[in-house]
């Protein structure tokens, strides 16, 4: 894998946001680590909004760069970008044609009794309205158990930190699938447990979503080299690993 070099800084940083870390470049590719709340770019369901990774990105490297694909807002970790237009559509293919592996981390609600498996659900689409084909692979990498009672029935309360890969591009996907096993996603707004959120945002400050995009392989559209670019753990992150003793684990790469 090639290690990227930081580029001199053509504007200052935008808003409130630090300057984007770059984790991967060369002549045809830039790979970011975005941060959670960053939107991707443009779009009308947040028109409001007027800071976006592609923006910042542009203005700090001093060129034109093309999103390949996208994360939710609220989700960081790896966002691949191409430099080169013409590069765009042999990237996008190798996202259609599912040989791209994503690797992601999510802390949730519960232990799940299976300590890996297939989360083979069909989804909704949110546009459409189609019932689509999704899979998700899971793993339990650690369990934790904490001296508070969420739920009103418990003394303890219980989470556990998957590692989850995608077989699917499905809008929401591992959202959703952790919602449909109902070991929700901590912080998650839309599809996780109000309950778990707002105990966290009170007695651990949590704001974020503890979904990240960990790793991201591909081939490179020009050079067909095998590319591996790792996201280490955001601060929100990192923070809910020692709130729950975890500050010892280590990931591989």
């Amino acid at each position: 894998m090639l290690i990227a070099q930081r580029l001199p800084i053509s504007n200052p940083p935008i808003s409130n946001f630090l300057v984007l870390e770059i984790l991967y470049e060369d002549e045809q590719l830039i790979a970011i680590n975005k941060p959670s709340g960053l939107l991707v770019h443009r779009t009308s369901i947040a028109a409001e909004e007027t800071i976006f990774a592609l923006q910042m990105l542009r203005d700090q490297i001093g060129q034109h760069v093309y999103p390949v694909h996208r994360l939710d807002r609220p989700t960081s970790g790896v966002l691949l970008f191409s430099k080169q237009e013409d590069v765009l559509p042999m990237l996008k293919e190798q996202f259609a044609d599912r040989s791209v592996k994503k690797t992601y981390l999510a802390i949730v609600r519960g232990i799940p009794e299976v300590k890996s498996a297939m989360i083979d659900h069909p989804l909704k689409s949110e546009r459409s309205g189609r019932i689509q084909e999704s899979q998700t692979y899971y793993q339990v990498l650690a369990e934790a158990e904490i001296p508070f009672d969420t739920t009103g029935r418990y003394p303890t309360s219980r989470y556990s930190l998957l590692e989850l890969k995608p077989e699917t591009g499905r809008t929401h996907q591992i959202r959703r699938h952790l919602a449909h096993l109902r070991h929700y996603i901590l912080g998650d707004k839309k599809h996780g447990d109000n309950k778990q959120n707002q105990f966290f945002e009170k007695q651990f400050g949590l704001e974020n979503l503890l979904l990240h995009a960990r790793k991201l392989e591909f081939t490179h559209p020009v050079s067909s080299e095998s590319i591996s670019v790792l996201a280490e753990l955001p601060p929100h992150f990192q923070k809910t690993f020692r709130d729950l003793g975890w500050a010892a684990i280590h990931l591989a790469d």
